[in-house]
């Protein structure tokens, strides 16, 4: 049975049953739900109410320390939570009573957010949702190897791949049908998602920890969550790099995107919103059947490296097409290359991560850890772009090519992985 518990969380992994359809498609909407509660505000109305409290002058500085101060509470908050419920021994489980929590505390944000008359509780309420979602996301994504057998982790990995574009079509499409309405721009997604994680959290056979096999938290367990000897463990370590780098490239070529278009395509402004809708249609669905298909032939061929390390290279190649095109249909190409490439790594990748945790009693902390590796490019993206524009005489597509070198780094992290194939 799933909800025995073994005498360590070693052996417990080596009896894992495989998992079933139901499982799988209630866990891929509780993940997609996560990303819908923060992509909808972030897409569009966490802007238009900033812009509604302090004008359109002030606005874009009044989003940036907001999504800037939340983004880095992020960035702490999943390893330390992830430690948590590690160490949690409740009767409920060592993960739902985070996932539950955590929802509570983030729809209780965004309701902040919502109903925020200035921008210090706007800035407070978004602070709430951020730690709060990323508790739930810590023990959401500690799901994935406490139940998934290492044979099904590629294609469960693949489901997941595509949970957020579908969330950003979702939310997006929620906004508009609540247009006008800003508590429900903001409170509808958090009702259709809030449903998908309880029915999750309420059909899942968590794992479960004896009292008698929890330590008690302690403040050096706050500096341990944020811990990982290299050398003790490589293969984590070469990982953590490889997706830093991966979503380096990836960073760059969303942020800058536009302003690729407008001075090297030459788009007009009026035209740019159309060009990148499109590129983002044609790469999410590129995105979707790689992530499907390169998850299933990982577990059919029982290899993780050759698929991750040709996703890198092939979306190394996708941003060097968009560097060297100076045409809308060269850059649309190379958005379609970036799917297939983006959609096989993240899918194969997040099944090689869960097999070369450190210690499968830490997982929701190591795979906490790792999530630095997917926020902070965003943070050092938009930092690192104004030096490498200065010294190409602003050209983007030097920009892209920095970032196309990330991608094939990223490929090269893969190849000293040793205890994965």
């Amino acid at each position: 049975m799933r909800g025995a518990t073994p005498s360590s969380a070693r052996e417990r992994h080596a009896v894992l049953g495989p998992v079933g359809a139901p499982f799988v498609a209630t866990y891929a909407l509780a993940y997609m739900s996560v990303a819908l509660m923060l992509i909808a505000p972030l897409l569009v109305t966490l802007a238009l109410k900033i812009r509604s409290l302090v004008g359109a002058d002030q606005a874009p500085t009044s989003l940036a320390l907001v999504t800037g101060v939340g983004g880095l509470l992020a960035l702490f908050a999943a390893p330390v939570f992830g430690r948590l419920s590690d160490r949690t021994s409740s009767r409920h489980g060592m993960r739902r009573p985070w996932m539950i929590g955590g929802l509570i505390g983030g729809v209780l944000g965004i309701t902040v957010v919502a109903t925020a008359p200035n921008i210090a509780t706007v800035l407070a309420g978004w602070c709430l949702a951020q730690v709060s979602f990323n508790a739930l996301q810590a023990a959401l994504v500690a799901v994935l190897p406490d139940q998934v057998p290492v044979s099904q982790r590629g294609t469960v990995s693949g489901v997941l791949g595509i949970t957020v574009p579908v969330a950003a079509v979702l939310g997006t499409l929620l906004v508009q049908l609540f247009a006008g309405h800003h508590a429900g721009m903001f409170l509808a997604p958090c009702a259709i998602g809030g449903c998908l994680v309880l029915l999750f959290a309420a059909t899942l056979d968590d794992r479960r920890l004896g009292r008698h096999d929890a330590r008690r938290w302690t403040p050096r367990d706050l500096i341990a969550a944020f811990l990982l000897n290299p050398r003790r463990h490589p293969d984590f370590a070469w990982a953590f790099a490889g997706r830093f780098l991966f979503i380096c490239a990836y960073a760059f070529l969303t942020t800058y995107q536009a302003f690729y278009l407008l001075e090297q395509v030459g788009s007009s402004e009026d035209d740019v919103p159309g060009h990148v809708f499109l590129a983002t249609l044609i790469q999410s669905c590129v995105l979707v059947v790689a992530s499907l298909l390169g998850g299933r032939l990982s577990d059919r061929t029982g290899k993780r490296k050759p698929f991750v390390v040709a996703a890198a290279l092939t979306y190394g190649a996708a941003l060097f097409v968009v560097a060297w095109s100076d045409t809308l249909a060269g850059f649309l190409v190379g958005m379609a290359i970036s799917g297939l490439g983006f959609g096989t790594y993240m899918a194969v990748d997040l099944a090689l991560v869960t097999d070369v945790l450190p210690d499968p009693a830490s997982s929701a902390r190591d795979m906490g850890l790792f999530n630095i590796a997917n926020a902070l490019p965003y943070a050092l993206a938009p930092a690192v772009a104004p030096a490498i524009l200065a010294a190409s005489g602003d050209s983007y597509g030097v920009l892209y090519a920095v970032a196309g070198a990330c991608a094939v780094l990223a490929a090269a992290a893969v190849v000293p992985i040793r205890s994965v194939r």
